[in-house]
C-alpha cells in the first residue's frame, strides 16, 4: 500500500482500524503507537477495562512512591553535601590556625570544632 504521508496514513487507519488486528509496519510512529494503545483499550469489556485501571492505579501509587524516594534522597544527598563541605571548611581553617599557631580556645571560637577535633588535626 501506498501510506507515504501522513495524510494517508490517518484516511487508512480512520477507513480500517476495525479491522485490523496488529499495526502495519508503515504505522510505527509514536502518534500511531499511542493511537493503536487506546483503541486497544477502548475495545475491552467491563471487566477488562477494570483490571487495567486496578493495574494502572497500582503503576501509578508504584511510581509516585519512587519519584517520592528518589526526590528525598536527592534531598538528602544535597543537604549531606553541604554538611560535608562546611565540615571540611572548618577543618581548614583550624589547620591554617594550627600552622600559624593559634591557640586552641581560638580555633574553637572560629571554627566551632571541639578541643578533640582539633587535637586529632595535629596528628
Amino acid at each position: 500500500e501506498q501510506l507515504e504521508t501522513h495524510f494517508d496514513k490517518w484516511l487508512y487507519l480512520l477507513k480500517n482500524l476495525p479491522n485490523l488486528e496488529r499495526r502495519p509496519i508503515k504505522l510505527q510512529e509514536k502518534v500511531f503507537k499511542h493511537l493503536f494503545e487506546v483503541a486497544e483499550i477502548a475495545k475491552f469489556n467491563n471487566v477488562e477495562l477494570e483490571r487495567y485501571e486496578d493495574s494502572l492505579k497500582v503503576y501509578r501509587d508504584l511510581k509516585n512512591v519512587i519519584d517520592t524516594a528518589v526526590e528525598e534522597a536527592q534531598a538528602k544527598a544535597e543537604i549531606t553535601g553541604k554538611i560535608k563541605g562546611k565540615i571540611e571548611g572548618k577543618i581548614e581553617i583550624a589547620q591554617i590556625m594550627l600552622k600559624n599557631k593559634e591557640s586552641i580556645e581560638k580555633i574553637k571560637n572560629y571554627t566551632g570544632l571541639s578541643e578533640e577535633e582539633i587535637s586529632q588535626l595535629k596528628k
